[in-house]
């Protein structure tokens, strides 16, 4: 009978370390959200909460000139429709559909 109260003392020693173990867990894990979401949360209009209200500044690099950039894209974008113009007659020429697949 000795025997047998010492095991359930000791399991219950067992659980009571385990169940203060998770409880700190959970109580550790609750206050790191919570700190988290204290921290940096501004609500804006209509109740909607923002993690992240503030925004980075954009960097433009003054080394860089852009006053080709035009005339570079129409160029680029003119090739391009070439190239699906191109790809279109050679799929037609090839299997007599305009899509080939679809019709």
């Amino acid at each position: 009978m000795l025997q047998l109260c010492s095991i359930c003392l000791e399991n219950n020693l067992i659980l009571t370390n385990y169940f203060t173990l998770v409880n700190s867990s959970v109580t550790l894990v609750n206050n790191y959200k919570t700190s988290m979401a204290n921290s940096n949360v501004t609500t804006e209009s209509g109740g909607r909460q923002n993690m992240f209200p503030t925004e980075t500044r954009p960097y433009i690099d003054e080394t860089v000139s852009y006053d080709s950039y035009p005339q570079n894209a129409e160029k680029v974008n003119g090739r391009w429709a070439m190239i699906g113009l191109v790809a279109l007659v050679g799929a037609y020429v090839s299997t007599g559909q305009i899509i080939p697949g679809i019709f």
